[in-house]
């Protein structure tokens, strides 16, 4: 496998969240660059936006409840790109609704991972989630 930099969209409005997030990516050593956008509008403008020079992330973990363009109309258009619908996105939300892990993998959710509120599981889960999609797993084309 080729040596690449990491690189991880955090798509997450909650401060918490996001801290939570960043300390288990770099405890675990997951991650090299993580790029954080604290809404829809701003991850959409951040994969499609005029910037040609910025490369598109290896994994994009996303929040479903966002403002402005929620969670769903990202990954809505994510997957319709041909510029972006071969990138891993991993729903991580508190949702525990059937109806929204229903309409994520309609729309082409890689996985759906509802947030664990115990710190050392969101630790572990992190974790997890970090090895499988960045190190094991393999997208065509990279």
């Amino acid at each position: 496998m080729q040596n690449k930099s990491v690189e991880i969209l955090l798509v997450e409005d909650n401060p918490n969240d996001v801290e939570l997030t960043l300390h288990a990516l770099k405890k675990h050593n997951i991650a090299n660059k993580i790029e954080v956008v604290r809404d829809g509008e701003e991850a959409l403008v951040f994969l499609f936006g005029e910037d040609t020079q910025q490369e598109l992330p290896r994994l994009i973990l996303l929040d479903l409840k966002l403002p402005k363009i929620d969670g769903l109309q990202v990954l809505k258009r994510v997957k319709e790109s041909p510029k972006t619908k071969k990138i891993p996105v991993v729903m991580l939300t508190s949702s525990r609704e059937d109806k929204d892990v229903v309409e994520s993998y309609e729309y082409g959710v890689n996985s759906y991972i509802t947030k664990p509120v115990d710190f050392e599981q969101f630790n572990e889960a992190i974790e997890q989630i970090g090895y499988y999609w960045l190190l094991l797993n393999e997208i065509p084309g990279t």
